[in-house]
């Protein structure tokens, strides 16, 4: 939506309100597309770390199982030893009734027999448990390696979104405390920069020190293509009456532009993915602060600057579990 939107457009929108209504329904319903696109980052979030539990359940499940056939194993091999044991007693007894009478003979003979017997099914047994616990095994060591290659994928995210909000700090040093802020949560970085850093009362024109802020902001970003973008914009709970806005309908319609200006500045650094990009308008409702004094309406008075990590590998790993 944002690259279709033009200037004569935008001038129609202003000039008339039909228009206008379309737009603003257009950029309601873009905005909750934004939410629920939002929603599933965090969801997808919430599954990483949902499958690393599984992972890490199945693991703890797995080693219990290969202990107990483990245990299993043992016991048949204990009763093996015993059973031969034994047989070599009742082979010794059989030496030893050899000159005896025939029908003791043949008793010791069916004895043997059965015992041949039962000691042939404890081998075969065993066999079959100590093949149960190799593919156990496996399985085991194959989850452990799961496992292992999702950590680390995770922290490699980790460690490029560090990198990136460090490289972020660096080249916006200069405008840190003029409105300007930088942190790292939820595996994403929040780059937030107050309205007096970049518009005039009730406008959306970018002013110089801003641009300048801004470009430094793109500049970094062109450097990490795999990024993507949400600029958000935000505003306090005063109202727009009249013509005061310069045709602006209302504080959404206000954010909305505020957001695409950024976006429109961002457009023109070489380097600068297009498709990475959004620009969404949150209007008055999504504060930091409370709108009760000037403090804190200036501090809602913003524009949000989210980037998150694109998650393909991580979503291809965990499709294949």
């Amino acid at each position: 939506m944002i690259k279709k939107i033009s200037l004569g457009l935008l001038v129609v929108a202003l000039s008339t309100s039909c228009v206008s209504k379309k737009i603003y329904n257009d950029l309601e319903n873009k905005f909750a597309e934004l939410k629920k696109e939002n929603r599933k980052l965090e969801d997808s979030n919430s599954e990483l770390t949902k499958a690393k539990t599984k992972l890490e359940n199945d693991g703890t499940a797995l080693k219990s199982e290969y202990d107990k056939l483990k245990a299993e194993r043992d016991k048949l091999l204990a009763d093996y030893t015993a059973s031969q044991k034994s047989l070599k007693t009742i082979q010794d007894s059989y030496n030893a009734l050899e000159k005896d009478s025939n029908e003791a003979l043949s008793s010791n003979i069916n004895k043997n027999r059965e015992l041949l017997a039962q000691l042939e099914a404890k081998e075969k047994a065993l066999a079959a448990e100590q093949e149960r616990l190799n593919k156990l095994k496996k399985d085991l060591e194959s989850s452990s390696q799961r496992l292992s290659e999702l950590e680390t994928m995770i922290a490699e995210k980790e460690a490029g979104m560090k990198k990136l909000k460090d490289n972020l700090s660096k080249a916006l040093n200069a405008f840190e405390g003029k409105g300007l802020t930088i942190e790292q949560k939820n595996g994403k970085v929040y780059v937030s920069m107050e309205n007096k850093l970049l518009f005039q009362t009730g406008s959306w024109a970018v002013g110089v020190e801003g641009k300048k802020a801004v470009v430094e902001l793109g500049k970094v970003l062109a450097q990490n293509p795999d990024i993507s973008v949400l600029i958000e914009g935000h505003t306090d709970n005063d109202k727009i009456l009249g013509n005061i806005g310069g045709g602006i309908e209302n504080n959404w319609d206000l954010s909305t532009k505020r957001a695409t200006a950024i976006v429109n500045i961002l457009t023109e650094i070489n380097g600068i993915k297009k498709d990475n990009l959004t620009a969404a308008g949150r209007g008055e409702f999504a504060p930091i602060m409370t709108n009760d004094t000037p403090e804190g309406k200036a501090k809602n008075r913003r524009i949000e600057i989210i980037l998150t990590p694109k998650l393909d590998e991580i979503s291809k790993m965990l499709n294949e579990l």
